[in-house]
């Protein structure tokens, strides 16, 4: 594998988690491989591997764009990622609430519903046993 790879792969745990993204990678079939290697090639290594921007500020940017584009799945793994990030609960609502300026208002009720699941299981998990 290439240099861009491996560094977006790193990249790409630490942000979303290894579990998630081992289980995706080694899910993959051979349909779904070459955009495995696409998204942690490009996305992960190309772009979120550049430092001019802090990786905090890279996944306030994308709960903005994932919200415009209407996609809840993703939203629901960047807003762990944002987590994973360093973003507070609170940074989060703001990006939110911004979105729904420019978005719609929709569009960000929809996101605050799927952000409030998914801070809610992330507390639960950091809460001690």
């Amino acid at each position: 594998m290439s240099d861009k790879f491996e560094q977006g792969l790193a990249i790409r745990r630490q942000v979303l988690g290894a579990e998630y993204v081992d289980n995706s990678i080694n899910n993959a079939t051979d349909f779904t491989m070459p955009m495995q290697e696409l998204v942690t090639k490009y996305c992960w290594g190309e772009v979120w591997g550049r430092d001019t921007l802090p990786l905090k500020t890279r996944s306030m940017i994308n709960l903005a764009m994932i919200t415009a584009l209407n996609r809840p799945h993703e939203l629901k793994l960047h807003v762990r990622g944002a987590l994973n990030n360093g973003c507070t609960k609170e940074e989060i609502r703001e990006v939110l609430l911004q979105t729904a300026i420019y978005c719609g208002v929709p569009a960000a009720i929809d996101a605050f519903r799927t952000a409030k699941e998914v801070i809610d299981e992330y507390e639960r998990e950091a809460q001690p046993a």
